[in-house]
This record gives C-alpha cells, structure tokens and sequence, in this order.
C-alpha cells in the first residue's frame, strides 16, 4: 500500500473541542442558508486565536515580540524532527538531551501521550496534560531552535503559570500548539505550517501539514538522524 507524501497533524477546528479555561472557544454562527432561500450559504467565526491548532507569535508574552503576521515562512516552513516521549509526564531538559538531535535541527514537534487524547476523541480540557518544564523550555532556547511543536494546547504546564511561554517566545522561538501526532513515526519531515496572517496578532489558527520523507524514516533512522 502507498504511504500518502503528506501526513495532517491539525486539529479539526469545531464548537465542541477542548479549549483552554475561560477562553470562549469557537463558535462557527449562520447568517445566510441556501436550505433558508438564501442565495449562499455563508457562516460568520467567532474564535480565540490560541484554539486547536494554531501559533503563539512572541508579542503573546513578549511586549516588544514579533506578531503573527511578522513570522517568516522561512521559520514556519521547512525540515522538522518529529520525537517521541510516550512515557514522561513533564518534558525535561534532560528528556530533550537524551533525542541527540542533529545540530542543524531548527524545528521539533514533540509527539506524547496527549496526542492518544486527541486520536480517542476527549472532549473535556484535560488539566494533566504533558508539557515542558521551564528547564526544558531554557534548553530549547539555548539551542537555537527557531519553531517548538506540541501536542496539546500549551507548551506549559497548567498550574506553572507563563514561564516556558516566556522562556521560549522571549527567545524568538515560535511556538506550535495543539498538534495531533498520534501514529506519526519518529524522524525527519518537511513541516509546512500556515498560520492565519492576522495584523497585529499574538497567536492565529494554522494549518500543519508534514511531507513524509521515506528514504529518511527508516526503522534504523533515529529522531535526529541526517543519514
């Protein structure tokens, strides 16, 4: 059978999804029906900007950051590693030195447990979920990283408060959040992420797409591996 070239990692975006305390969610609101006698069928959005899949910009906790529509394509698009951590509750600085990345890794998207929340459909926003720990989110901006994915809908921990954000965006590393890696093997992909290019924004929906690279996801092949 042919491994399709492409791989989605994005949420589907609805009113019933999981979204962050407090946040009004998204909410897709009629005002034109064809079944109603109009001539079209046409919705109006109302959303967070940090629902399902989407960007946080460094201006989300920087006050001085990049917006949205300031990111290069050049940090949004191209090479990525996709690693596993399927047994780990907080992500450690010490968990990220263990994958041995290549040195010229620019882009990790970071597959766990939450992404099995997404494939089992759990609607409820889960308190527990795995993210990084301000150590980690240091070792992340010391290593030059331009682009960090994660697999649920912040890249910190629920009761740490802002400081991996702060960690990470303060070092212009733009953050991915709320991607769904469940069954994606670990190793090297072309990761093509496009936000929504909002004006001024902290943070916009996006669609994340990976380009599978067979001859580079080979059993032997490791997460950081360039032969």
């Amino acid at each position: 059978m042919r491994v399709s070239e492409f791989i989605d990692i994005t949420l589907t975006a609805r009113a019933d999804m999981p979204h962050w305390p407090g946040s009004g969610g998204l909410r897709i609101i009629p005002s034109e029906r064809i079944s109603e006698g109009d001539d079209y069928n046409v919705s109006t959005l109302h959303s967070d900007l940090h629902v399902g899949t989407h960007v946080d910009a460094p201006w989300h906790c920087v006050s001085d950051g990049r917006t949205v529509d300031e990111l290069s394509p050049d940090v949004l698009i191209g090479p990525a590693v996709v690693a596993y951590l399927p047994e780990v509750e907080v992500i450690t600085a010490s968990d990220l030195e263990s994958l041995n990345l290549s040195p010229d890794t620019q882009r990790l998207l970071l597959r766990t447990s939450n992404s099995e929340l997404w494939s089992a459909g759990v609607a409820e926003f889960r308190t527990d979920y795995v993210a990084l720990s301000p150590g980690a989110a240091h070792w992340v901006a010391n290593r030059g990283l331009r682009l960090l994915g994660v697999d649920y809908l912040s890249v910190g921990r629920f009761n740490e408060g802002p400081d991996s954000h702060r960690i990470l965006l303060g070092a212009d590393v733009v953050v991915l959040e709320g991607l769904n890696l469940a069954g994606v093997e670990p190793g090297r992909y072309e990761l093509l992420c496009l936000p929504i290019k909002l004006k001024g924004a902290d943070g916009a929906p996006a669609r994340a797409i990976l380009r599978n690279i067979p001859s580079v996801n080979s059993p032997r092949n490791e997460a950081g591996d360039d032969s």
